[in-house]
Formats: structure tokens, C-alpha cells, sequence
């Protein structure tokens, strides 16, 4: 059983998919605690609704990234709570290599875009102002990089002729939805591991 810390910054409905599945018995994991760098974001309104200890840290004075003693104080919660598994679930901060030691091969993200293409913010539009034909979300896990850890899966969306940056959003969340259970399922069941800097399958 993975025991999750899920960080993030917005309002959490990859958060609720994940926990979604975890009450419907379909993701082998408990849901230790939330944290976000922003006071009254949705996620941690979502995580007390459901029981979770969730928990504001000001990410001070840094603005896209976490470090510092705001990143010591995010370890400590995770720590505290038995964290051994960190899902960035739209969380708006690079990591740094701390929290990336403290849990190694056990931070997860999700991206809205096949990576490598298209990494970093607002990843539907770049694909909508490259003319992509396709876009879609990756689970990966989290290196130093910016987007560039090793792919746990993928799911395509394609790009319709009269897709705006919204509706082509919508539909990558819809799969995003999907993608990241399913991911953590496949960790929670040792199906999916790193080792050596690599995803090996099993």
C-alpha cells in the first residue's frame, strides 16, 4: 500500500481523482496528508472534506520553486505523517533535490503533454501554437529537471481543428484523470519501480 503525501497549488481534481479511487478500492493506498503553498486553495478544502490532515506552507521567498525552509518544513509534514510515496498533483513549484533525496524514486508528477514535448506551463497552448496533432498527459517521476523525469505512461488526446486552448485543456484533464491513478496503481503494485535512473516494468 502507497501512503500519499499529495502536494499542490490549485483547486485538486487530480487530487480527487486519486482519491476517488482510492475509496472505490481500485488504488492499493491511503492519502497520509495534503499540502499546498496556497492558503485557501481548493486542495486542501478537498483534503479536510475528506478526513485528511492537510497543511498551508508558505513557499517565501521563493516564487517557482521549493526550497529553503519552506522545503524542510514540507519533508518534516511528509515525514511526520509516514509519507513514502510525493504526488505532485498541480503543484506550481519545481522541486528541489531535498525533498528528491528525502524520497528518492517516490515523487510522481503529472504533465498535460506527451513529454518530452512541451514541457514547463500552459503546455496545451504550446501544442496549439506549434499545430500539434496531438497532445495528451505523462506520469512521470520527478528528477531535477523541469519536466524530464522517466515516463511511467502516457495517454494521447488529439488536437481537433477548432480546439481553443480551454476545450483542448478540458479534454487533456479528462485523461489526466485517468492517467494518474492508474500510474500510482502500478507503483502501489511494484508493476513499476526505478532503478538506476530508469522505469523498469514487471
Amino acid at each position: 500500500m502507497l501512503s500519499l503525501g499529495i502536494l499542490g497549488s490549485g483547486r485538486g481534481s487530480n487530487a480527487r481523482s486519486i482519491l476517488e479511487y482510492i475509496e472505490a478500492g481500485r488504488l492499493d493506498a491511503r492519502a497520509a496528508c495534503v499540502v499546498s503553498d496556497v492558503a485557501g486553495s481548493g486542495i486542501l478544502e478537498l483534503g479536510r472534506m475528506h478526513g485528511i490532515p492537510s497543511f498551508h506552507v508558505d513557499g517565501a521567498p521563493f516564487r517557482t520553486k521549493l526550497d529553503g525552509a519552506a522545503q524542510d518544513q514540507v519533508i518534516g509534514l511528509l515525514r511526520e505523517h509516514g509519507v513514502d510515496t510525493v504526488a505532485l498533483a498541480g503543484f506550481m513549484r519545481m522541486v528541489k533535490p531535498a525533498l528528491l533525496r528525502a524520497f528518492p524514486g517516490r515523487v510522481v508528477n503529472i504533465h498535460p503533454a506527451l513529454l518530452p514535448a512541451f514541457p514547463g506551463l500552459e503546455a496545451w497552448e504550446q501544442a496549439l501554437a506549434a499545430g500539434a496533432s496531438e497532445s495528451g498527459c505523462t506520469v512521470h517521476f520527478v528528477d531535477e529537471g523541469m519536466d524530464t523525469g522517466p515516463v511511467i505512461l502516457q495517454r494521447r488526446v488529439p488536437v481537433l481543428p477548432d480546439d481553443t486552448p480551454a476545450s483542448l485543456h478540458a479534454r487533456i484533464q479528462e485523461q489526466e484523470h485517468l492517467a494518474y491513478p492508474e500510474a500510482l496503481a502500478l507503483l502501489a503494485s511494484g508493476r513499476v519501480r526505478l532503478e538506476g535512473g530508469k522505469v523498469v516494468r514487471s
